[in-house]
């Protein structure tokens, strides 16, 4: 196992991460298969991880007391325990003394190493701010509680770096992958946290598991590639290639997919690939971005819809599905994450957008086809 300095702090963290989110469970997701979830911990220690990372919601709540349990016998001297605190369950200050004692109980600890606050946006980061969580987290760091503070993030780049230049903060997680250079916090996220100091930690690297099954035409790519690799490596190489990276989480599933991933970490080193290899990354992230039915170039020059409409987000996440050959995570999206007045089928055919759109697409059709593909 290889290990990276955590920005500034005086800490190594193994460069692949246990992510608790993606347990094998028994039917439910709040089900998970305990024996099979613990073996998976305590290989993936046992063969130099020591960094793992749950949440209060994950599996349903269930994470973190399945976490504690694998932790037992020694195995929590080993590791780094990172959680979040569910900022969207904070609506006064005693409600993060609250999740915070509840949160240790379920881990069954004295302390967190690593404590986040959860995936701030724009509207939870004002909330949070505002009922003083940034001197809670240091007040809980005197106590002992929690060893280092930091966040969580999924917005845009100007509110990632207006949440960096807030505080001096000990590290922050952030999605990335060869797919998101210019998404949420991206490249430019990356490289301004880390000209910071900032300890860096990378969620989905391998986009909740699109990168490591791609399309057919995507994966002959690969396939005619003199340097063989799989997909995973290619992805997971990506992030490590960075020096601002300390750690790369993985949602791991199986113990096979623990073992690859290990076997994988073995080669993660600073500026591995090749500059040719580079490009050729940059060649299938262009043929996956070329994976579109709907030719939106997300313009917005069609918005705003009177109706309420979002009609660029629903033509995106239908590009995804197609784009990944993956239809699980566009339909949650579309059903659970997207306001009912925003889905498609809240089209009322007034064609106003489509008297501005650039492109000239029959946005009405579009929208019908979009709720038929995507509504449960």
């Amino acid at each position: 196992m290889k290990y990276r300095k955590m920005g500034k702090l005086d800490v190594k963290v193994s460069v692949l991460g246990f992510g608790a989110m993606r347990f094998p469970t028994v039917g439910e997701e709040s089900r998970i298969d305990e024996p099979k979830a613990i073996e998976m911990i305590r290989y993936a220690i046992d063969h130099g991880v020591n960094y793992v990372d749950t949440a209060y919601g994950y599996h349903g709540g269930q994470s973190e007391i399945l976490v504690g349990k694998a932790l037992k016998n020694g195995y929590r001297e080993k590791t780094y325990l990172a959680t979040k605190l569910p900022v969207w369950l904070v609506n006064k200050k005693e409600d993060m003394d609250r999740l915070l004692n509840e949160q240790l109980k379920k881990l069954d600890t004295d302390h967190i190493d690593f404590y986040l606050l959860h995936a701030l946006n724009k509207d939870f980061w004002q909330k949070i701010y505002s009922l003083g969580a940034i001197e809670w987290g240091e007040k809980m760091k005197e106590k002992g509680l929690i060893r280092y503070f930091g966040f969580s993030f999924h917005d845009d780049l100007e509110t990632f770096k207006k949440i960096i230049d807030t505080h001096d903060w000990d590290f922050c997680q952030i999605q990335y992958n060869y797919m998101d250079i210019e998404y949420q916090a991206g490249k430019e996220g990356l490289e301004y946290a880390g000209k910071k100091g900032i300890g860096i930690i990378v969620m989905e690297p391998l986009r909740g598991g699109r990168l490591a099954r791609p399309p057919k035409d995507v994966q002959e790519l690969l396939e005619k590639y003199p340097v063989k690799r799989s997909p995973v490596e290619w992805a997971l190489l990506w992030v490590w290639n960075h020096p601002e990276v300390s750690t790369a989480l993985s949602g791991m599933s199986t113990l096979e997919q623990v073992k690859e991933n290990l076997e994988i970490a073995d080669k993660a080193e600073v500026n591995i690939l090749t500059q040719e290899e580079l490009e050729f990354i940059e060649k299938i992230r262009l043929a996956f971005l070329g994976r579109k039915a709907i030719d939106c170039t997300q313009c917005r020059y069609c918005m705003p819809c009177p109706y309420g409409v979002d009609i660029p987000r629903n033509f995106y996440i239908y590009n995804e599905g197609i784009r990944y050959d993956d239809w699980g995570a566009p339909k949650w999206e579309y059903n659970n994450a997207m306001k009912i007045e925003e889905r498609a089928n809240n089209c009322q055919k007034c064609g106003i957008c489509e008297t501005k759109c650039p492109q000239g697409l029959p946005i009405r059709e579009l929208l019908e086809m979009v709720h038929k593909t995507l509504s449960y």
